[in-house]
């Protein structure tokens, strides 16, 4: 057997550089880039490896190592889990900053390879630089805590490990049963050592994505079940994105009547204008989508694992009968609340389900009720995006401005706060695929480094990034890696003074603003941020404007700027878009305030709508 000799560090790389996969036809690189902030634990030999290979794959410097994997989950979003990016980091809090980055991507099901750097196998300088000792177990290092929030993990103690952990690795983050990131640390003397590694390793492999096929006796009841509804929905889901089925998706919504809302993260599976297409439901939702998922009495659940925001809690499906068909690759997600799973893929499955259907369809009164509240759905979001000049602008009437600007490529994006509400509800689609919210995990920072990774996915699209000043504050440093890298995004800052979403919920509840908007904190002295002034630092192009018309002229603007364009606007911090749901918080059950008393008492009402079961 031929071998050829490299460092870990090396062969890794190398192997990475071998991976490939067919993309509309194209074979293409499955890991295209490396977001790095280098250190001691992995400058020195990963460093070097990618240096040597910085023609085969380009590495990009973060600013901060959350922000840089965050760009890589919104780069795996923007790409339908079809390539995957590395973040790397050094030991420490290097690596303990792409936890959260980790969890995002586990959560939202997103493909990310996470390599840290490590302490020595041999501990002898034990405790080296940024080491957490801990006292009854030397084996843990702070690497550890990648294990909760990655599908797969391995600390690399031996260099020949990589002949077995990478392909595992790839195996994970391609399945879309399992699809998540993946960790390996990488041990400081590891990194280094050599071996005789067998040339094989590193032959060009090609990947496709998995399209696995229901069983039978499953796509038999399922089927079964359909037949004998009279008011049949269809809620999508982010994997009908994964599974490329918006096609399969319209046509069989069409063919069989059948109405479609969309989750948060299965926005856009259906353009906003197709007959069937009853808005976005559950708590971000809008009341006509709430009002058909209160009616239906056969549920189909297309990629959706059934989040409470989607479910407004179990309390929007009303009909205690209704029953579920989970169409997932997961059978975890699949079998969620006594529904008849289908564990298949989205495509697939509606293909062989449109065909043992024939040409059975839901009865006109069904769809015809559909497009009547779907009417009132947009008749409401036209009315509350309307320009008021007299008053402060409002969320909703800076989504309605991208709304009536935006042409059909254009990719809108956020995450935390306000505006996955009101983007759920006002933006509304004009290309399919042209959303993202990453409203699994809400986390705040996304906004920015997850627009940055999405331009880099996709270059040629208008990137919007729709972030609040709370949002801004914990993470805009990637306004400057856009920037350096001539990733231009437009970003449209909505600034009222602090967390305001947080203040509703506390204020709605029975609380008293506390510590949430900047006005509330106690503060020694009241300063508020000039955004424009900072993004400008950055190198980007930044302008605050005063009402909506003047945000209009300046979104026209900022389409026409060479490079990344923030727009200010200041914002009312009371006026929000309606028509979601209940939502179960936890209120207290004893207080000195009337207000939260009476806030628990309805919450209590509102759990009695709940359908009970797993």
């Amino acid at each position: 057997m031929k071998t050829i000799r490299l460092t870990t560090a090396q062969a890794l790389v190398k192997f990475l550089v071998a991976q490939k996969i067919v993309i509309d036809g194209r074979q293409e690189q499955l890991f295209p880039g490396v977001l790095a902030i280098f250190g001691h634990g992995n400058v020195t030999s990963l460093g070097v490896a990618l240096d040597e290979n910085r023609n085969k794959i380009k590495t990009y410097r973060g600013q901060n190592e959350q922000g840089m994997a965050l760009a890589a989950v919104g780069f795996a979003k923007a790409k339908r889990r079809q390539q995957i990016m590395v973040a790397t980091s050094s030991i420490g809090p290097g690596a303990l900053n792409m936890v959260t980055a980790a969890g995002v991507a586990y959560v939202d099901r997103l493909p990310v390879l996470f390599l840290a750097g490590d302490t020595f196998v041999h501990r002898i300088p034990d405790p080296v630089l940024q080491q957490a000792e801990t006292f009854s177990d030397p084996s843990i290092t702070v690497n550890d805590a990648f294990k909760p929030v990655v599908r797969y993990w391995d600390r690399i103690v031996a260099p020949e490990q990589l002949l077995q952990s990478l392909p595992h690795a790839v195996s994970t983050m391609l399945d879309p049963a399992t699809c998540g990131p993946a960790f390996i640390g990488l041990p400081q003397d590891v990194q280094a050592e050599s071996f005789d590694f067998p040339e094989v390793f590193f032959d060009e492999v090609v990947h496709t994505i998995l399209r696995p096929r229901a069983d039978a006796s499953e796509l038999e009841r399922a089927i079964k079940t359909l037949k004998q509804a009279k008011r049949p929905l269809i809620i999508c889901g982010g994997g009908v994105h994964y599974s490329l089925a918006e096609k399969q998706l319209a046509e069989f919504a069409t063919k069989h009547n059948i109405p479609v809302v969309e989750t948060v993260a299965g926005k856009a599976s259906l353009l906003a204008s197709h007959q069937l297409n009853a808005g976005p439901v559950g708590v971000t939702g809008c009341e006509s989508a709430n009002t058909l998922a209160a009616q239906a009495d056969v549920v189909l659940a297309l990629g959706t694992r059934l989040q409470d925001f989607t479910t407004g809690s179990w309390t929007i499906f009303s009909n205690e009968q209704t029953k579920f068909i989970g169409v997932n690759t997961a059978r975890f997600d699949a079998v969620k609340h006594r529904s008849l799973p289908v564990v298949a893929d989205v495509s697939v499955t509606l293909e062989e389900m449109t065909a043992a259907l024939a040409n059975w369809r839901a009865d006109d009164s069904w769809s015809k009720l559909a497009q009547s509240e779907a009417g009132k759905y947009h008749s409401y979001i036209d009315g509350i995006a309307k320009k008021d000049s007299k008053k402060l602008a409002t969320y909703a009437q800076v989504v309605g401005v991208a709304d009536r600007l935006a042409q059909a490529g254009d990719y809108a994006l956020t995450a935390a706060g306000g505006f996955p509400g009101e983007l759920n509800n006002g933006w509304r689609a004009k290309s399919i695929d042209s959303f993202d919210c990453e409203y699994g995990f809400s986390c705040m920072g996304y906004e920015l480094s997850g627009a940055w990774g999405a331009k880099m996915a996709m270059p040629s699209r208008e990137v919007i990034s729709f972030v609040g000043d709370g949002s801004y504050m914990m993470m805009n440093s990637d306004i400057y890696s856009s920037v350096l890298y001539g990733h231009k995004l437009i970003v449209i800052v909505c600034d009222n003074g602090g967390y305001a979403v947080i203040n509703r919920l506390q204020v709605n509840q029975g609380g008293v603003p506390f510590n949430n908007q900047i006005a509330d904190c106690g503060v020694q002295n009241l300063v508020y941020v000039d955004f424009a002034k900072h993004a400008e630092s950055m190198g980007a192009i930044a302008e605050t404007v005063g009402s909506i018309d003047d945000l209009e002229a300046a979104f026209i603007r900022a389409r026409k700027s060479d490079r990344t364009h923030v727009i200010v606007i200041k914002t009312s911090s009371n006026d929000w878009t309606e028509g979601g749901s209940f939502w179960e918080v936890g209120v207290p059950t004893t207080s000195h305030r009337k207000e939260v008393l009476k806030a628990g008492d309805e919450m209590r009402e509102g759990k009695k709508k709940q359908r009970i079961g797993w």
